[in-house]
């Protein structure tokens, strides 16, 4: 997205915790002391938190001392280029992201404001778990994979 980044945290299972949308030309350690700060005190259970090899460096060790949080960060294998599965990135944050970029005010930057921008991803990820909870198909084209058993009266 031009101008924009937007910063996620998510659960295990892909479940959105907390978004902060900052401009593109802060960077990702800079802006990661305001979602571990913000994060804190939203979920204080938290004690983990996996992330992106952008978000070390001081970062660590400034959530550690002023947070009680452990920041461990997923890096690249020495002397690999081009693409790269990383397992705990792309399971929670890649994979969330991929889901919500089936919400079409997301794929495209129609906001004006970062504030608007900010809540629309929490819009995409409550449209996202209804349809889980209630079996529709993200897709129209798709099929449903559950479909509820008919009442019969005799």
């Amino acid at each position: 997205m031009n101008g924009r980044k937007r910063h996620i945290v998510v659960d295990t299972q892909g479940l959105l915790l907390f978004v902060m949308v900052a401009p593109a030309s802060v960077h990702d350690g800079r802006a990661g002391h305001e979602v571990l700060f913000r994060l804190r005190l939203m979920h204080p259970q938290l004690t983990v938190v996996w992330a992106d090899s952008a978000y070390g460096g001081t970062l660590i060790t400034w959530a550690k001392g002023m947070l009680r949080l452990t920041v461990r960060t997923v890096s690249r294998p020495a002397g690999t280029a081009g693409f790269v599965l990383l397992p705990r990135r792309w399971v929670a944050a890649e994979r969330t992201l991929a889901w919500m970029m089936h919400a079409r005010r997301l794929v495209r930057d129609y906001e004006r404001l970062p504030q608007r921008a900010e809540a629309m991803v929490p819009l995409a990820a409550i449209t996202l778990m209804t349809r889980r909870l209630t079996c529709v198909p993200v897709h129209p084209d798709a099929a449903a994979p559950w479909t509820a058993p008919t009442l019969q009266t005799v």
